[in-house]
């Protein structure tokens, strides 16, 4: 096996082992499961941990150098409305391909799938040209988001309280495993293209914005749309007998989810030939080294989605049902926050984001840091959907206080912070929260007869909002300590440093 895609195999395998660990336990112990049912799950834990290791690997040789290439292209040409233009169907094209985007628009039934994915894909076309004229102008993203935040919520305050939660959720999946390398890759390749010294500073916060679009454009949607009839399809568990039982579920899968894959990569594939045609930016070598990336990426996808949806979403909907038995229902706090701070290692896009984060500051801020704090919380934020789920308090409790606090840090850190924070609530969202804490929540409020698409709906937004909030909290931690001993040999700490000095003057 190639030594770098075995090293990326092994640090999914310590990502996805706890979570399996944790389900098997409550499968012995409280929610007593069938053989059957504990063989497909441990199956998809298999193609998890592989699909993950090729795709981070994939996304790392391919997603990665085309997206900082056309990001420093773009900047060489100082032609704006063609950046803007060229960033909008770049945005737009690669939302449509989302995987994460067609399990949302099946799910929310009073909106035709067409309608809501073409709405997400502009919204994230629009604000990632804004995104990218924020780099260009030298616009505070602290600023921005306040801005846009009072807007969003303004939105909510108009749009029918049970179609809240579905918009707030349409931020997060749209931020998932083919858009987020992708993106985070074009803010590197245009913030490099700057000479300044904030140039490493706004290489982040382009995922940030580019989950803003979706939640808007989706509460402008539900003014429109009457959403009482948005249902979410409960996950059907099938008869499971024999170990060729097992591998016939799988195999039948595969096909949907290599075509879903296919159709998700091809418009990536098509940027990558139009760059290429007009620019050739990439040498032979680079371009064979590429194409093996995008290889790996579908593979490792394919696996991924597979394991997912067949393995883990079954199993999350039995469990939840499950923890709501009697008094038993309560248990799902603690389980809640256990499987929230494990499963977040799970997510592909999530490790993506956290090796660029240590190599754009030097490893002043670690990987493990960021999946500590990351962890926590999530944990937090799942602890608060279970209590949603329970006792069926507004969203609005939980957001509105939430986002205020994240903003009110984003003014205390310095701008790498806050950019690093709002990305990586869209990055923490993806594809593992979806398919099994949101059937966990859903089999969860149906069994205790709640109301599945205000109350079940939403733990995908609760997710993306504690990342904004715990990475901040780290900043502020991490600036303590920088202003009483420097990091050596970290650029980026010592602006963080300058930064903090320059504030106290003023």
């Amino acid at each position: 096996m190639n030594e770098k895609l075995k090293e990326k195999t092994k640090e999914a395998l310590s990502s996805v082992l706890p979570i399996t660990l944790i389900v098997l336990v409550l499968s012995i112990t409280v929610v007593p499961m069938e053989i059957g049912t504990i063989a497909l799950f441990l199956t998809g834990a298999m193609l998890l941990i592989f699909g993950m290791g090729f795709f981070q690997l994939g996304a790392e040789m391919a997603m990665t150098p085309l997206g900082q290439g056309i990001g420093g292209r773009l900047l060489k040409g100082q032609k704006l409305l063609l950046i803007i233009a060229v960033c909008f169907l770049i945005g737009a094209f690669i939302t449509i391909a989302e995987p994460d985007l067609q399990v949302l628009a099946n799910q929310v039934a009073s909106i035709p799938n067409e309608v809501l994915i073409w709405t997400v894909a502009v919204g994230v076309g629009i604000f990632t040209s804004v995104a990218v004229c924020r780099i260009l102008f030298h616009i505070s993203l602290s600023k921005m988001l306040t801005v846009l935040y009072i807007l969003l919520f303004i939105l909510a305050f108009l749009t029918p309280s049970d179609f809240v939660a579905v918009a707030f959720d349409a931020g997060g999946v749209t931020t998932g495993p083919m858009t987020v390398p992708f993106i985070m890759a074009l803010g590197v390749g245009l913030s490099a293209s700057r000479s300044d010294k904030d140039g490493a500073n706004d290489s982040f916060g382009l995922i940030a914005l580019c989950s803003i679009g979706p939640i808007l454009m989706v509460l402008l949607l539900g003014i429109f749309y009457h959403p009482t009839e948005a249902t979410y399809s409960a996950v059907e568990l099938m008869p499971v007998i024999t170990t060729h039982d097992v591998v016939k579920q799988f195999l039948s899968a595969v096909p949907k989810y290599a075509r879903e894959v296919t159709q998700s990569i091809l418009p990536v594939l098509c940027v990558f030939l139009i760059f290429q045609i007009f620019s050739k930016h990439f040498r032979r070598r680079h371009i064979l080294r590429m194409c093996i990336g995008f290889l790996y990426t579908v593979i490792g996808l394919i696996l991924f989605l597979t394991g997912v949806n067949v393995g883990f979403a079954p199993v999350g909907n039995l469990l939840g049902s499950g923890l709501t038995d009697g008094w038993l229902k309560w248990l799902m706090v603690p389980v809640g926050i256990l499987i929230g701070y494990y499963i977040v290692k799970a997510e592909p896009a999530v490790q993506l984001l956290n090796e660029q984060v240590e190599d754009l500051t030097g490893g002043a801020i670690s990987h493990k840091m960021m999946n500590a704090s990351l962890s926590l919380g999530v944990a937090c934020a799942v602890a608060l959907s279970m209590v949603r789920v329970l006792s069926g308090i507004s969203i609005y409790w939980i957001t509105i206080p939430g986002y205020i606090l994240a903003l009110v840090l984003s003014r205390l850190v310095p701008p790498v912070f806050v950019g690093i924070a709002f990305d990586s609530g869209g990055v923490a969202s993806g594809p593992m929260t979806s398919t099994f804490l949101l059937p966990l929540s859903m089999g969860a409020c149906t069994a205790i007869g709640g109301n599945v698409v205000r109350d079940a709906f939403g733990i995908v937004a609760l997710v993306a909002l504690a990342p904004l909030i715990a990475i901040q909290i780290m900043g502020l931690v991490y600036n303590h300590k920088a202003k009483a001993v420097p990091l050596a040999g970290s650029t980026l700490a010592e602006d963080i440093v300058i930064e903090l000095e320059e504030d106290e003057d003023e």
